[in-house]
């Protein structure tokens, strides 16, 4: 009787395994979602040891199993713009996913000035008044780093609406909302940003270790880590409220940040963010960061290509575009020469990163505001950017790319700047006198100079101080002042002729 007992509870234990198995996906496969047209894209997720999965959309059907450790994916077939489509995923139980669109999709990562969200825009009101798009679908990834790679996330797409659009990105909406405004396409976009995250935390560490560049910054987070425990995340709480109960006295303290999940970790955003959707079918990304990595702004000319390689590298997807925001400036604009310019070789190294195919920037430095960071002007920025996708990409003919430094002919004591990429002609806004540019000579000493258009592409640049200059810079300082423009209103880009050392070129020391 014993045994018969035992048979039956061991019979029905196995049916209730059978009948509670689930096929799970990640969260972000939900209903709203939107998939990459002309893109062959992958579905994945979860199911029992050698399961047979079947998944369906659109007329399409593919068919797999679950390997040993229950993962499966499959590729559907590429499918042009349209929907909505029903996703079906059948194993021992069925998934159903509904109202997916298939359009562009569109990664938007980097820090503050990417995560900014619409709310604290100019026209805010007027802006999530109008945010009537129900063919634009966001997706908001939680701000929660790790020390290890996930695969999941808490989130799920939205529909643009006004209640939805005042907490998403700004840059990220209004580049998105230009795209669906000239293609006629539904547009997804994944949000990825973080406030006053360093570039390194969106890297995987495998990367840094890899390239051998970072082993004094790694080195410093490595020791930081060995002993961070809940202990020293509370007492750097305990400490930090003290001081602020205490009128903020003595040396200034910043709000306490667990590293273990926080956003200046070595690869903790890219763990926790970015690597469940490795993978997810995209048309490429925005990004818009650089303010927390200033002071090694010498640094970011590697870092900077080596995110872009390595997310490259990982999607698999080739080459895919990728366009930036360059950082902006802060502080009073003055007339003094020499002071910081960290914000200005944040800029330069970013302009060298276009050495990199598929990549564009959007110059913002006359955007800036001198005492807030986080400039409200989103949709100028967007609108600069969007340019970028819409000519490279779309076959919208635009004129996309700032002017930038060509060539210089030193003539006596006058210098000759000529600039490609220029819309027509160059003029200066705001004022007949051309503002922004220094020279010096040899003894590395700049004074503002005197600058003169000639002709569509060329600057003459001059002071009565210099009688033999070998150098000029351009809207180099942290907030330039700066007015030089072309006939399609992009600013020029920053620039400087000389190779001279910079006041980054040796910190490679961690953030915090």
């Amino acid at each position: 009787m014993n045994y018969f007992k035992t048979l039956l509870v061991v019979i029905l234990l196995s049916t209730a395994s059978k009948v509670t198995a689930q096929v799970t996906l990640p969260n972000f496969f939900s209903d709203h979602m939107v998939l990459q047209r002309n893109h062959k894209n992958p579905i994945w997720g979860n199911a029992d040891k050698n399961e047979k999965i079947t998944v369906s959309i659109n007329g399409q059907e593919h068919t797999t199993k679950a390997n040993k450790n229950g993962y499966w994916k499959v590729i559907l077939n590429s499918m042009k713009a349209g929907g909505p489509y029903n996703l079906l995923v059948k194993g021992k139980n069925t998934v159903e996913i509904k109202d997916i669109l298939i359009g562009e999709v569109w990664l938007c990562s980097g820090q503050s000035n990417m995560g900014w969200k619409v709310a604290g825009t100019t026209f805010a009101d007027l802006e999530i008044a109008s945010a009537k798009y129900p063919k634009i679908r966001f997706l908001k990834v939680p701000l929660v780093g790790n020390l290890d790679k996930q695969d999941n996330f808490d989130a799920s797409w939205e529909v643009c609406t006004p209640e939805t659009v005042g907490t998403f990105s700004a840059n990220g909406y209004f580049f998105g909302r230009k795209l669906h405004q000239t293609l006629g396409v539904p547009i997804g976009l994944i949000n990825v940003a973080w406030g006053a995250s360093a570039i390194e935390t969106w890297i995987p560490r495998d990367a840094m270790d890899a390239s051998g560049e970072y082993t004094e910054m790694l080195a410093q987070w490595d020791e930081k880590m060995a002993n961070y425990t809940q202990a020293t995340f509370d007492k750097e709480t305990k400490a930090y409220k003290s001081w602020e109960k205490g009128g903020k006295k003595g040396k200034r303290l910043n709000p306490a940040r667990d590293h273990r999940i926080g956003q200046n970790t070595p690869a903790n955003g890219f763990n926790g963010l970015v690597n469940p959707i490795v993978g997810y079918g995209i048309k490429g990304a925005i990004w818009c960061q650089g303010e927390t990595n200033l002071g090694r702004a010498y640094q970011y000319r590697t870092l900077f290509p080596l995110l872009i390689n390595t997310w490259r590298k990982l999607w698999n997807q080739g080459d895919f575009p990728f366009y930036w925001v360059q950082v902006a400036g802060l502080k009073e604009k003055t007339l003094e020469i020499g002071k910081g310019n960290m914000w200005a070789e944040m800029r330069e190294a970013q302009s060298m990163t276009l050495s990199l195919p598929n990549t564009g920037e959007a110059i913002v430095y006359d955007l800036s505001e001198s005492n807030n960071i986080h400039f409200k002007d989103k949709q100028t920025s967007a609108n600069r950017l969007v340019l970028h996708a819409l000519n490279n990409d779309y076959g919208v003919k635009l004129k996309a790319k700032s002017p930038s430094y060509q060539s210089m002919k030193v003539e006596g004591n006058k210098i000759t700047i000529t600039f490609k990429d220029v819309a027509q002609s160059l003029y200066a806004f705001d004022e007949n006198t051309v503002k922004g540019f220094m020279i010096s000579g040899k003894d590395q000493k700049f004074v503002w100079a005197k600058a003169n258009i000639i002709g569509k592409n060329k600057v003459v640049v001059f002071a009565d101080e210099i009688s033999k200059p070998i150098a000029v810079r351009f809207a180099w300082s942290n907030n330039p002042y700066a007015n030089l423009y072309d006939k399609a209103n992009l600013p020029v880009t920053a620039f400087r002729t000389d190779n001279w050392p910079t006041i980054t070129l040796h910190n490679k020391k961690a953030n915090r």
